[in-house]
């Protein structure tokens, strides 16, 4: 099943993925989506959300959409929503090192990857299908999947997995703010702001600083006197 033949409405929808594969005789379908892959600091999260098409309604979700475009208060009433009901979403990462270890693309598969089998395995169940954002299928997983460009504004199980990817990575980041002060991690959360790009080269990096990425490598040596 190609993306291209998924979709013909433009600007994007949110649901009609799910329409589409109503009409195509799926049941149970997995959205999958990270958070942070560009940011210079933290781990990428991974979420992955089950969706049964027959019972789980837009009315149920009030609000849900893509992440990037819903209110911090609003990702985290229905963060702690979907993350209340049992076997509904699981979540895996992969810190900074791991990132440095085997490159974000690879590191951010893996925790999809994690994500879905920890799905899956409490589940004891497998989906007809397993929809990711993007353009590029999960490896190794012996599962059908199709990418969704913009899949985030166009499926409900997409954007519920993008919210718990999101929520579950900002709370970690404003946790990192108490441990490593300085950087303004609770702000920025990691990204390559100008405030925390000056932080990196006065203080050094941090340990949970991406030390493979440009912006972070430079400053590799400096010292600093933070654990």
């Amino acid at each position: 099943m190609s993306q291209q033949a998924l979709f013909t409405a433009t600007p994007p929808e949110i649901g009609e993925l799910e329409r589409e594969l109503r009409e195509r005789g799926h049941l149970h379908i997995i959205g999958v989506d990270e958070a942070g892959r560009g940011p210079l600091a933290g781990p990428v999260h991974a979420a992955a959300c089950w969706w049964t098409l027959s019972l789980d309604d837009a009315s149920d979700w009030p609000g849900l959409n893509d992440s990037k475009k819903m209110q911090e208060a609003d990702r985290e009433v229905l963060y702690d929503a979907l993350c209340a009901q049992p076997r509904r979403v699981a979540m895996a990462a992969a810190s900074a090192e791991r990132i440095d270890a085997i490159n974000i693309l690879q590191a951010t598969f893996e925790a999809m990857r994690h994500a879905v089998h920890q799905l899956v395995e409490v589940r004891e169940q497998r989906p007809d299908l397993i929809v990711v954002d993007g353009n590029m299928l999960i490896p190794d997983v012996d599962l059908p999947q199709v990418a969704v460009v913009k899949g985030d504004a166009r499926s409900f199980a997409i954007a519920a997995a993008s919210v718990v990817a999101k929520v579950s990575r900002d709370r970690l980041m404003r946790e990192a703010e108490v441990r490593w002060p300085g950087y303004g991690f609770e702000g920025h959360k990691g990204y390559g702001t100008a405030a925390h790009r000056k932080a990196i080269a006065t203080l050094g990096p941090c340990p949970l600083h991406r030390k493979s990425f440009k912006g972070v490598r430079e400053f590799v040596g400096i010292s600093t006197d933070l654990p």
